[in-house]
């Protein structure tokens, strides 16, 4: 009897298997099913971190999906929209997946701050599209009841906090953030038959596909009819200017369109922007009834003030320790998530949580991602259909991606000292929209990465490049001078947005071992995830 495999035995069992390239390290890619990457059986990461899996957040999770659906409309809608929507039964019911992938091989006080991200986007997914289900004249034989004339319909680009003036009558649902944004992250297949159906009447395959995506759920008719008006923008290209089109063509009610400015920099642009907001202010008294509401509006705000504050608090400890308790895809969706969507009760919550989870983290000292050999700053627009790669990444080769081009858009508070002050902040946290200061809004804007690079105390770049965005396929050149002028290692994810056909996720990930192994010339730290077949994932 060899004592020390028992030993070694019991400890895999109590505390899982370490995260090492040696002999008897964890295997995660042993435990994934050919095709569809889904679980052979659940990962086994010790007793305790096991059991907080079960039940903090699989039981949890569960648990609190059916009260949501409860609270924010019942039963009955929800089966309705279940019924007759497409994306809901493909991406929401076995939602737990996309926990599964987001936090794989996590152990400790990251699985537990990163799962309570993941908490929060679920609880507003199930806010908004059940908002959408109790208000949706197609579910009520096309009649308009009460919420239908009380919901504000709007681009998912377009922020949540313009309607905080009217919240306490009126809400405010995205139009493709839960039928396309949400979608593309947790089912990697849900918006191809969009992106087909809009190309089959005539549309060139060649725009950002996004912008193809969220037309073809119109033509398909596979949105709710929960509101009276609505109101576009123009981000972040000319693309989505053909989307707006489409979609007033085929919704057929009141629109007002707001223009965001290029030149976002220039005095006279913002001048300009701020009228557009007002406009829209004026649109929304008039559609509704209801006149504007400052002290709402200042009320909402601080209360987002808050979200912004901790926001940096939490940047703060991942810039400059090894205690940050959040992984790269939990961070960067759930910010992108929170900053888009706007004040929501759930974030607080889960931004409490949160708060003891980090202290902890800093008052223990405790390293949260032990194996991290390269901090990870990723850069431009990120693929929809495998947000998790990042998951992966640290997994297979140590890199740990810190920090996110797009959870870095709306780093600023908004003052709420006097109108014209309110009024300013509001008009540049509205060009500052998501890809919009980053990635087409100039080259000051473009290359903020270098300041946030040294910011973030990151040693290598991911740098994605979206095959079919025009404007940051123009600068692909100046980036790699910079790179080498700066002698920066950075590695290039191809990618096409929420089409997962264009490029195959086994494809990002061979681009990476390929950069680690012959230009980094590292070992990886899990073998078995170098190479597996995913090629009907979800």
């Amino acid at each position: 009897m060899d004592i020390n495999k028992i030993k070694k035995g019991f400890n895999d069992f109590w505390y899982g298997k370490p995260h090492s390239a040696e002999e008897g390290g964890r295997r995660l890619g042993d435990i994934l099913e050919d095709k569809t990457g889904l679980y052979k059986h659940r990962e086994w990461r010790g007793v305790k971190d096991t059991m907080y899996y079960f039940w903090n957040i699989w039981c949890y999770n569960y648990l609190h999906m059916v009260i949501d659906i409860m609270k924010y409309g019942g039963l009955v809608p929800f089966a309705k929209g279940v019924w007759r929507y497409r994306w809901v039964g493909q991406t929401y019911l076995p939602v737990m997946h996309w926990f599964d992938r987001g936090l794989q091989g996590l152990r400790g006080e990251a699985l537990k701050g990163s799962a309570w991200h993941y908490r929060g986007m679920v609880n507003a997914s199930i806010v908004q599209f059940m908002y959408m289900f109790v208000a949706d004249a197609n579910l009520n034989k096309g009649k308009k009841n009460y919420w239908h004339d009380h919901t504000i319909a709007h681009n998912e680009t377009l922020w949540g906090g313009i309607f905080y003036p009217w919240s306490d009558q009126y809400r405010n649902v995205a139009i493709e953030m839960i039928p396309y944004f949400v979608t593309c992250h947790v089912n990697s297949h849900t918006v191809l038959n969009y992106i087909d159906a809009i190309q089959s009447i005539g549309l060139p395959g060649d725009p950002c596909p996004m912008c193809q995506a969220e037309a073809g759920i119109f033509l398909l008719d596979d949105v709710p009819d929960y509101a009276n008006f609505w109101l576009s923008d123009n981000e972040a290209c000319d693309a989505s200017v053909s989307t707006s089109i489409i979609q007033d063509w085929l919704w057929d009610k009141p629109l007002y369109a707001m223009t965001q400015p290029m030149r976002f920099d220039d005095p006279i642009a913002k001048k300009y922007c701020m009228k557009e907001i007002e406009g829209a202010w004026k649109f929304i008294e008039e559609q509704t009834g209801v006149p504007f509401n400052y002290e709402l509006l200042c009320k909402r705000l601080n209360q987002q003030n808050e979200l912004m504050r901790f926001e940096w608090e939490k940047w703060d400890v991942a810039a400059n320790t090894s205690c940050y308790p959040i992984n790269g895809v939990a961070q960067a969706l759930y910010r992108i998530y929170q900053s888009q969507y706007g004040d929501l009760p759930i974030w607080h919550e889960v931004d409490a949580k949160v708060r003891k989870i980090m202290e902890k983290c800093v008052a223990k000292k405790i390293n949260t991602f032990p194996k991290t050999r390269h901090r990870v700053i990723a850069w431009s627009c990120a693929p929809l259909y495998y947000s998790n790669w990042v998951v992966w990444a640290y997994n297979c080769w140590g890199l740990n991606v810190i920090i996110n081009m797009d959870s870095l858009m709306f780093d600023m508070e908004i003052r709420t000292d006097e109108y014209e002050h309110t009024l300013e902040d509001i008009a540049t946290y509205h060009m500052w929209a998501p890809m919009r200061r980053m990635a087409v809004g100039g080259m000051h804007h473009i290359f903020e990465l270098w300041d946030y690079k040294e910011r973030f105390n990151c040693d290598m770049v991911a740098m994605y490049d979206q095959l079919q965005c025009k404007g940051m396929q123009g600068v692909h050149g100046l980036f790699e001078d910079e790179f080498r002028k700066r002698d920066i290692k950075a590695f290039w994810l191809p990618h096409a947005l929420p089409d997962s056909r264009t490029v195959s996720r086994a494809e990002i990930r061979r681009g990476i071992n390929d950069f680690m192994s012959t230009v980094m010339q590292e070992e990886p730290l899990d073998p078995s995830l170098l190479d597996f077949d995913d090629s009907m994932t979800w």
